[in-house]
């Protein structure tokens, strides 16, 4: 953020007393104490970047947080616990760091006592060190970060990032993993594992890079492996990036311009918010709206456990022990209840729609998912927590056990929204049907073209958009292009963002949406693109257009692959490279340290028979 003594002025000296904020010196002696309600109530960092003090709770204005933050965005927080107005923050004598409350209990320390520690500081990194009267660092909060690191901080196997009930951690493999309630692994990205699933590397350590590159190191490889690309990946400018996982259960890097107070997301890990598990709680279902996820219960045997967060998830409104009678079983259609590892293999069985759901009637199951991905696969959920997804994407029938009567959300109870939303359903799968079709139709009039048609000079008709996906101008060069061929051409104008360049010169005098044009053109190049695991499903295609699912920036064409670095990193032993990697942004030339190994990336998806991930559906 910046702020220096006696470079603001008025307008700042306003601002900082808005926000409690007055800084102070970075280096601080044993002895110093601090408390909300000071004049003081910061220590900052040499450049003004970060501070380390109390923060107004989100929860009350009478309660505290305490953190090493930017501008007002928590970076480290070393207890969970809020804290009221008599709160106070000590640097003993013995060289400890502890937090007191009102009534003053300790709800944390550093345990730093007797150990030689002269000085504390807060560095221009965000990092807080105690250090010895030589200057070495005996304890930093880098090696014990919460939920967020910051950039050119090493992440190492030994380090957890929480945000209750999730969490993040590196594996000995090099995998990343995230976990509801350190158990149910809903994302992983790591090595194949056909390579060696038993290997361990030595001592893997992950880094955000200031440039804005994810990776991993590790000496047994022969260069940092890349894992994700920013968005902004490699623009100048002075930037503040940082990878948190978010109460939401996703992990995500952001960043800002040094000064700016309001970080942006520049790459998510799940790019599918309603894949992650338990977003919206317990019988949750989630679900989109025109632009976001939102919680619903599955029927109206159902309420929200808490009217006033659906995310806290659904009850029955009657117990199923409770039933007047039998139960019954209720049909949810484009419904899915994500069973991720460890259920993977305890839940699953084969059988058919009817049998999936009658076994569940008559058994101690309380929901089952009927796979329709010709697997004959079924989930039978016998206790403990269920999360669920809908989506008109997603082909499984789920089935949940109620008491009867089975009220589904879409009765006559529910009203005119139901019927839009049944209009909108059936809209988008005439779409759906449309646009398989005219791909189907594009394959074939290229595969006539260029049997029969090589010789002719144009086709006329085709709007420059919807040139990507006609298969000769993808492949045709002209004036127009500047000699190159179309879709090298497109892409280096749309990575200009030159969107208006692409365009059909017919449509200039017309009224277009630029917004819809852009994720069009994105969706062009994913649906080009060589490797068929890159390809987005048609499900994913019908949610990127309509703006549901974030558009990550797709990857150049194949014919300027000479601009991509797709070196293989191999390791001392035989680490070697089975799988690329779809990098969020375009990987950087071949003439770049760092290297791109063989990962894959798995969001809940089965690559094998036993030990991979699966997501039902």
């Amino acid at each position: 953020m910046g702020f220096r003594p006696g470079g603001c002025g008025f307008l700042c000296f306003v601002l900082l007393l808005s926000f409690h904020f007055y800084w102070v010196s970075a280096a601080v002696s044993k002895g110093s104490t601090l408390r909300p309600t000071d004049p003081n109530p910061f220590w900052e960092s040499p450049n003004g970047t970060f501070a380390l003090g109390f923060l107004p709770s989100a929860q009350s204005s009478s309660s505290y947080v305490f953190s090493v933050a930017y501008s007002t965005t928590p970076i480290w927080v070393p207890t969970e616990t809020v804290v009221d107005r008599s709160a106070t923050f000590h640097f003993a004598d013995d060289g400890n760091l502890r937090l007191l409350n009102g009534s003053g209990f300790a709800v944390w320390e550093s345990k730093t006592s007797n150990i030689g520690i002269t000085t504390a500081v807060l560095d221009d990194s965000g990092n807080l060190a105690l250090k010895n009267a030589s200057s070495f660092t005996l304890w930093q909060s880098f090696d014990h970060p919460t939920d967020t690191i910051l950039q050119s901080q090493n992440f190492t196997r030994s380090m957890v990032l929480r945000s209750r009930p999730y969490s993040f951690s590196l594996a000995s493999s090099g995998n990343l993993t995230l976990t509801w309630n350190s158990r149910t692994l809903y994302w992983n990205r790591g090595l194949n594992s056909t390579i060696d699933s038993n290997r361990s590397l030595v001592s893997p350590s992950l880094t955000l890079q200031p440039v804005g590159l994810l990776y991993l190191y590790d000496s047994s490889l022969s260069s940092e492996v890349n894992l994700a690309y920013c968005s902004n990946y490699g623009e100048y400018g002075d930037f503040i990036r940082f990878l948190r996982l978010d109460s939401d259960g996703n992990l995500r890097a952001y960043s800002a311009e040094r000064g700016d107070n309001s970080p942006a997301v520049q790459w998510s890990a799940v790019s599918d918010q309603c894949e992650v598990f338990g977003w919206c709680g317990n019988m949750g279902i989630c679900t989109y709206n025109d632009s976001s996820p939102v919680c619903k219960c599955p029927s109206q045997n159902f309420e929200f456990t808490d009217p006033n967060d659906p995310r806290q998830g659904c009850k029955r409104k009657q117990e199923i022990d409770d039933c007047p009678g039998s139960s019954t079983m209720l049909a949810l259609e484009n419904t899915e209840f994500l069973t991720y590892p460890p259920d993977t293999t305890t839940q699953v069985y084969f059988a058919g729609s009817t049998a999936c759901r009658s076994n569940c009637l008559i058994g101690p199951c309380i929901a089952s998912t009927s796979l329709a991905d010709g697997t004959g696969m079924c989930y039978l959920k016998i206790s403990g927590f269920v999360s669920g997804y809908q989506s008109p994407s997603i082909p499984s029938t789920s089935f949940v056990k109620v008491c009867p009567p089975a009220i589904s959300n879409n009765s006559p109870a529910s009203g005119s929204q139901d019927k839009n939303k049944s209009s909108k359903l059936e809209a988008w799968l005439v779409a759906l049907v449309v646009l398989a079709t005219i791909l189907s139709l594009v394959i074939i009039e290229f595969g006539l073209w260029w049997w029969f048609c090589r010789n002719n000079t144009k086709f006329g008709g085709l709007s420059a958009q919807y040139a990507l996906l006609d298969g000769r101008r993808n492949f045709d060069i002209s004036m127009e292009t500047g000699g190159k061929k179309f879709s090298v051409w497109a892409y280096e104008e749309f990575d200009k963002g030159n969107m208006g360049s692409i365009l059909d010169p017919r449509l200039a005098d017309q009224e277009v949406d630029m917004d819809e044009l852009g994720r069009a053109v994105q969706v062009s190049f994913w649906c080009i693109q060589e490797q068929p695991s890159q390809r987005p499903s048609m499900g994913k295609v019908v949610q990127m257009l309509e703006g549901i699912m974030l558009i990550e920036k797709p990857p150049a064409p194949k014919a300027t692959e000479s601009s991509i670095g797709s070196v293989s990193a191999s390791a001392s032993g035989s680490v070697g490279a089975l799988s690329t990697f779809a990098a969020s942004a375009p990987v950087p030339s071949s003439t770049s340290s760092a290297q791109v190994v063989g990962w894959s990336s798995h969001s809940g998806r089965n690559m094998d028979n036993s030990s991979s991930l699966r997501r039902t559906g």
